[in-house]
């Protein structure tokens, strides 16, 4: 089987456990997105929904986050992992889109990546999630780990990574494999402990008897 093959594979073995793959941050408008992606670095879905849920009560819109003075925002997320820097980033990104942007999120990946704290992750997925656009792969942990337990890569650089993924997984499929691999790799292919016997990828999966 080809690494082409074996996408196709793995993508149509994986629907069929996950048959609607999404995001699993809660969000309503492209800004919330935004804010929940960069929320989201180092910190578990889980708990970015439930920092969010004030938060999106608390704050409509780009212009709330960039008057808000910093350390009352710093406060509202302070449970989340690197608050301080993510509190930056969030009101820094929230001042340039409406500088640069109209307070609108752009829809190509070289503005969003000209977002302070924005990277290709998080630009995939807002681009993906909210626009339907296909720019990338978003490559987090379980994208990473996966990715190299199916040898689907030799690579740990997320950007080598995402290149590999993009050069075998059809243009239409990018949003979905990732989500797809998250997913997977949240309920069986977990980091530490491996549920090899109720993986539906056993059969293809190089990595099963290590």
């Amino acid at each position: 089987m080809n690494p082409k093959e074996k996408i196709k594979e793995i993508l149509r073995k994986l629907i069929k456990e996950y048959p609607r793959p999404k995001t699993a941050l809660t969000f309503k408008t492209p800004f919330e997105l935004l804010v929940a992606t960069i929320l989201s670095a180092q910190t578990t879905d889980v708990h970015v929904n439930k920092v969010t849920e004030s938060l999106f009560k608390k704050y409509k819109s780009a212009k709330d986050y960039a008057e808000v003075p910093l350390d009352v925002l710093r406060k509202d997320i302070s449970s989340i992992n690197f608050y301080n820097n993510k509190a930056k980033h969030i009101q820094a990104s929230a001042k340039m889109l409406i500088e640069r942007f109209n307070a609108t999120v752009p829809k190509t990946m070289d503005e969003l990546t000209s977002l302070p704290g924005v990277a290709r992750k998080t630009a995939n997925i807002v681009l993906s999630d909210v626009y339907g656009v296909y720019e990338g792969i978003a490559v987090d942990t379980h994208v990473k780990r996966l990715s190299l337990r199916l040898g689907l890569t030799n690579h740990d650089d997320p950007v080598k990574i995402e290149k590999d993924l993009m050069e075998i997984t059809p243009k239409g499929e990018w949003g979905n494999l990732s989500h797809l691999l998250i997913l997977h790799g949240r309920k069986i292919c977990q980091a530490k402990n491996p549920r090899h016997q109720e993986c539906v990828l056993y059969d293809i999966c190089p990595s099963r008897n290590i």
